[in-house]
């Protein structure tokens, strides 16, 4: 959520500084900013709406010749979206940007407004920077009002400073993500390292409350008044990484990279025989995730406790970091995160290890928070992931999961050839499954103007449910619902009315007569359905969309694209903004 670019240097700054908001879109924004600083002046403009407004502000209130400069997208949090609220927001001599919660802000605000301070906006940001301004202008030191500053903030941020009597750039976070780039004679920061990759690969990871000063000669980074000696690191993403190609959206072209994806990241830990944890040395495993990512962790459970007998709880993130937990002692926890910088399940982390718990990431991002502090992680190779909705990093935590699973059952078992063999075919069952584009259109173009979906199934269908359901909610704007099919008779069904689309998975041969039983249920009240099954025997209904038949352990690999290409068509349909959809973000890095 929110973006942070910041740059100093000999080239020219605000087209570095809107490229590299262009590149952090995929977070989520309502508004935008920059803040320009030369010998003489700190000029702030900002805007509502997309950064094609702040651009059109910017030719037409001449914006002056800088060498450094700050820009930010807003996602409202503290105050409704509006001009004063956006960033970067100033007082006195600092300017600054802000990604996080302060959660003591209304305190903090009310204490210096009795002290007769005034603020404009109803941020928390706003705050931030009285208060640092303050400080400066008692100590005229910036490092002792930095440090003082964050000694009273409760909460979460990333920040980055101008001084207007500094040549120099300031960052610091705290529960918040944010890079440095060092470039050649010229520096750099940034929330990820997608914004300034067309300029460098080298980057500095700044730990939590290091101070890191950027002037024109280098960057120096203090902590508690001492310099620390931090490596420079080297990313192999490419600037291309982060293009549409020939495609229309994101989203299209990331569902589209999934098995390229899937065979890149089953050669590094199938084929290459990478060592994988054995699940079988604990004695209960805790799944915890948000969204999508929590949604794999419930295919996982099921993939888990069937096959390698092992007790697996999903947990929600938000509601894992404050409930309270019976570890035992062989537990170990698994923690599911595209970006590695979800705010929840840091938390969750941060809380099994003080519990003196194992864990376990699997994150996509490796120079994330969640990486860097899990005990084991598990990197996926998705590559960089630009629409909010996740779809191909999705897609290879279920296979992470999977790929546990046979590591666990081998360690038992012994290696299973029918299983290898098995595995190594999904790319290709993917691609002519993505290839049936037509099929999938006609059932966005039947249930594009819907307003109520239902989806159905039992056991690892039904997970698989869950996400199928929250596509269309993301992208299309659509009530969805997934529920346990054998539920329906439980109330739901009364909410069944003619014409109305439910979709049934139905892959599990064991439970398969069962679901039948709910669909004809859903049917005969007129009901609209749409069975995706690796069954071709089964009868037929309004749609069907059969999937290749494969081991358990993969068939929820081949069943998921398919709902992501049918959401997709349907919010193309809809005339949604499909990568950004309205309200959401792709990194919550907040609560």
């Amino acid at each position: 959520m929110c973006g942070i670019v910041g740059y100093i240097g000999r080239s020219n700054p605000q087209e570095i500084l809107i490229k590299g908001l262009k590149k952090l879109e995929y977070r989520g924004y309502d508004s935008a900013g920059i803040a320009l600083r030369n010998e003489k002046n700190v000029q702030v403009i900002k805007s509502v709406g997309k950064i094609n407004s702040l651009e059109e502000k910017l030719s037409t209130e001449n914006s002056i010749k800088a060498n450094m400069g700050i820009a930010h997208t807003r996602w409202a949090t503290h105050g409704k979206v509006t001009t004063l609220n956006a960033h970067p927001h100033q007082a006195g001599k600092i300017t600054l940007v802000h990604n996080g919660i302060i959660e003591n802000a209304n305190e903090l605000r009310e204490s210096l407004t009795k002290e007769g301070f005034s603020f404009y906006s109803d941020t928390d940001t706003e705050v931030i920077a009285v208060i640092m301004n303050k400080f400066y202008e008692e100590s005229k030191n910036i490092f002792k009002a930095i440090s003082k500053t964050l000694d009273i903030l409760k909460g979460s941020y990333a920040l980055g400073i101008l001084v207007s009597d500094i040549d120099k750039i300031y960052a610091v976070r705290k529960n918040s993500p944010l890079i440095v780039g060092v470039g050649k004679e010229e520096y750099f920061i940034a929330s990820d390292i997608s914004a300034i990759i067309d300029y460098t690969n080298k980057y500095i990871l700044l730990e939590e409350d290091e101070i890191c000063e950027l002037s024109f000669t280098g960057v120096n980074v203090f902590k508690n008044g001492l310099v620390v000696n931090k490596e420079i690191k080297t990313t192999d993403l490419i600037g291309e990484d982060v293009s549409k190609g020939n495609y229309e959206h994101f989203m299209l072209k990331e569902i589209m990279e999934e098995p390229v994806v899937f065979e890149r990241t089953l050669q590094k830990y199938f084929d290459n025989e990478l060592e994988l944890i054995d699940l079988s040395l604990f004695d209960e495993i805790h799944i915890v995730a948000c969204g999508s990512a929590m949604y794999a962790g419930m295919i996982g459970k099921n993939l888990i406790e069937e096959m390698a007998s092992i007790k697996v709880d999903v947990e929600c993130a938000s509601e894992y970091r404050y409930k309270k937990i019976f570890y035992k002692p062989k537990t170990l926890v698994i923690l599911i995160s595209q970006s590695g910088e979800t705010a929840d399940t840091i938390a969750a982390l941060r809380k099994a290890k003080e519990n003196g718990v194992l864990t376990l990431a699997i994150v996509n991002v490796k120079t994330s928070t969640i990486a860097r502090e899990a005990d084991y992680k598990l990197f996926i190779e998705a590559g960089v992931e630009v629409a909010v909705a996740t779809t191909k990093a999705y897609l290879l935590q279920v296979l992470m999961l999977s790929l546990l699973t046979i590591n666990t059952i081998s360690k038992k078992q012994g290696s299973n050839l029918e299983i290898a063999d098995e595995i190594r075919k999904i790319p290709d069952f993917l691609r002519k499954l993505l290839a049936e584009k037509e099929q999938y259109k006609k059932i966005a173009e039947a249930i594009c103007k819907k307003e109520d979906i239902f989806f159905i199934g039992r056991g690892i269908d039904y997970a698989i449910s869950l996400e199928g359901s929250l596509k269309l909610k993301e992208v299309a704007y659509i009530h969805s619902e997934a529920y346990q099919a054998g539920e329906l008779k439980h109330g739901t069904i009364s909410l069944i009315e003619e014409d109305m689309p439910v979709f049934a998975v139905i892959t599990d041969d064991e439970i398969k007569d069962k679901t039948l039983s709910n669909v004809i249920e859903v049917k005969s009240r007129g009901a609209k359905v749409i069975v995706l099954t690796n069954d071709s025997s089964l009868e037929k209904f309004d749609y069907e969309i059969i999937i290749p038949k494969v081991n358990k352990l993969f068939q929820s690999l081949l069943v998921v694209p398919v709902m992501q290409l049918i959401a997709y068509y349907t919010a193309y349909l809809r005339g949604c903004e499909i990568d950004k959809p309205k309200n959401l973000a792709k990194s919550v890095t907040v609560e």
